[in-house]
């Protein structure tokens, strides 16, 4: 072959990649689909740069899974690469490099050189190339490989980019469809609470999240009867929020109608199951205070026991009840509790966060203590003792993270008003 024959089979081959690096810009600009710019990145070496065999080796990263490695195109080889796993010695290559050098390199023997294709030091891609021109008048005899690297980090960093982009949108999918179930869920919590002479509800709300699945109403339904609730939906986001806001739509709809608790907590029941399809379950406390009568009639469907600390601060579980609303239909058993004679007391409901608490030492708050800490402020104003049980579990965990939300709904009656102030 004479120089003129030689210059001008370079320049054709320099023509052939730059046309071939033009049109992967083009086809990346043109945003097309990830399995497309496979396709061209196969043909371009396939058909315009006459490489014999392919395998192209890509890192695929999920966060619900494992790193893994997928061939994600194979060609001209004599078995097929896209069921062969990627042997884990050759992960540390990090230049062009010969497979025959390579140390029981296995079925890639086949080939010929591997290229590394990293992107800010991160491995991202493995290209195993082979049949590779040998000779061109005495030149390298494995020419194009620095172009090659070059196309295949393109078109991976480009992929990697769409990835990136895909997870951005996501998140901010995520971000909007959470802040969304933020405002719903803050719409469910009553906007004012009782405060007055004889008669003082108080919630506090601490979500482990931006946006829990707790819930906690007050209902005056007659100028006798004072209902308050508390519940807990399984899961979080804008499921548990649609959820919750269904729950919230069907109980003010129900109390209009009756103030049987059996008749309400059944009914509940029977719309959960049809809202939630048997895929979630809401714990739920409910409770009506006569006034006039001093009886507070309740049901607790499978939520942690609220407490209630009588005037001679004695404290009362309240456990009767039934299962979790949303788990059976109908409900396998349903009794409601009563309590007589209490025209002073505080009844202190929360959430399983609060209990299930951790310190550095791994125990639970529990019950017990949060028992003995309401007995001990049960006839101080109740904002001072949701101020002062949040300090209290604070300083048990030591600063660690909570695993759950947390909630509080406190209600006291005092005929005599002589709650103490113990914080501005």
């Amino acid at each position: 072959m004479d120089v003129n024959t030689l210059l001008r089979t370079q320049y054709e081959l320099k023509e052939l990649e730059l046309n071939s690096l033009l049109e992967v810009t083009q086809a990346i600009n043109n945003n097309l689909s990830e399995d497309s710019l496979y396709k061209i990145f196969n043909f371009t070496l396939r058909a315009n740069l006459n490489i014999q065999k392919l395998a192209l080796y890509v890192l695929i990263e999920e966060e619900e899974a494992p790193d893994h490695w997928e061939c994600k195109t194979n060609f001209g080889t004599e078995v097929s690469f896209t069921n062969i796993m990627l042997n884990e010695h050759f992960l540390p290559i990090s230049q062009i490099t010969k497979v025959e050098e390579l140390k029981d390199p296995g079925f890639f023997d086949e080939f010929d050189i591997v290229i590394p294709v990293s992107h800010k030091n991160r491995m991202l891609s493995l290209v195993f190339l082979g049949g590779l021109q040998k000779e061109i008048e005495g030149q390298s005899a494995e020419i194009g490989t620095t172009f090659i690297q070059a196309l295949s980090n393109i078109i991976i960093v480009a992929i990697e980019n769409k990835k990136l982009a895909r997870r951005q949108l996501a998140q901010e999918a995520i971000r909007k469809e959470m802040e969304i179930a933020r405002q719903v869920q803050q719409f469910l919590f009553p906007k004012e609470l009782p405060q007055q002479k004889g008669l003082q509800v108080e919630a506090s709300y601490m979500p482990h999240h931006s946006v829990g699945g707790d819930y906690y109403d007050f209902i005056k339904l007659t100028d006798q009867h004072l209902l308050f609730c508390i519940a807990d939906v399984s899961g979080k986001g804008m499921p548990a929020a649609i959820l919750m806001s269904n729950f919230q739509a069907a109980l003010r709809t129900i109390v209009r109608q009756t103030m049987n608790l059996n008749e309400i907590i059944s009914e509940l029941n029977y719309q959960v199951m049809q809202s939630a399809n048997g895929e979630n379950f809401i714990t739920f406390f409910v409770a009506i205070y006569d006034q006039e009568e001093k009886v507070i009639r309740y049901v607790n469907a499978g939520h942690t026991p609220p407490l209630m600390i009588d005037a001679q601060k004695q404290a009362h579980l309240m456990d009767k009840g039934t299962v979790m609303l949303g788990s059976f239909h109908p409900l396998p058993f349903l009794n409601e509790g009563r309590v007589e004679g209490v025209d002073n007391f505080m009844l202190f409901a929360y959430t399983d966060g609060l209990t299930e608490a951790f310190n550095a030492q791994e125990e639970e708050f529990g019950i017990q203590r949060l028992q003995e800490f309401l007995i001990r402020y049960s006839d101080h104003d109740l904002r001072d003792i949701h101020k002062l049980l949040f300090k209290e579990l604070e300083e048990f965990s030591g600063g660690s993270e909570y695993h759950d939300d947390i909630t509080f709904l406190s209600v006291m009656v005092n005929t005599q008003h002589n709650q103490k102030i113990l914080l501005d």
